[in-house]
């Protein structure tokens, strides 16, 4: 088992990178389908949504589950929080608010997500 020195050491390496965040901010807003989540993070390759999305679910921070779809069509998987992934959601939310106070303190604009 890894050893570490302190709880943050422990919480960035469990959620940490370019893309983990950001992947549960956009879950903790509610259930999201694999394609909506894909326009949502218009930056990160296919490949590598599915391989973080596969280790937030092995932590045990995100649910993957598939639904049979209407008139014999191809199921379709949906991701959501798991009550682990939930207890992260002041941590999420503080790091919006601080995203949103910087940006305005600095003059950044966020590019609007795509609709669809």
């Amino acid at each position: 088992m890894k050893r570490y020195r302190c709880a943050v050491e422990l919480a960035v390496d469990v959620i940490g990178g370019k893309w983990k965040p950001v992947i549960l901010s956009h879950l903790k807003e509610g259930v999201h389908r694999y394609g909506e989540l894909r326009r949502r993070l218009p930056g990160v390759s296919e490949k590598m949504l599915t391989q973080h999305l596969r280790e937030l679910e092995a932590d045990g921070l995100v649910l993957r589950e598939s639904r049979e779809s209407r008139e014999g069509r191809v199921p379709h998987v949906e991701y959501r929080l798991t009550e682990e992934g939930e207890r992260l959601r002041p941590a999420l939310e503080a790091l919006y608010d601080w995203g949103t106070r910087r940006a305005a303190d600095r003059g950044i604009a966020f590019e609007p997500l795509p609709i669809h």
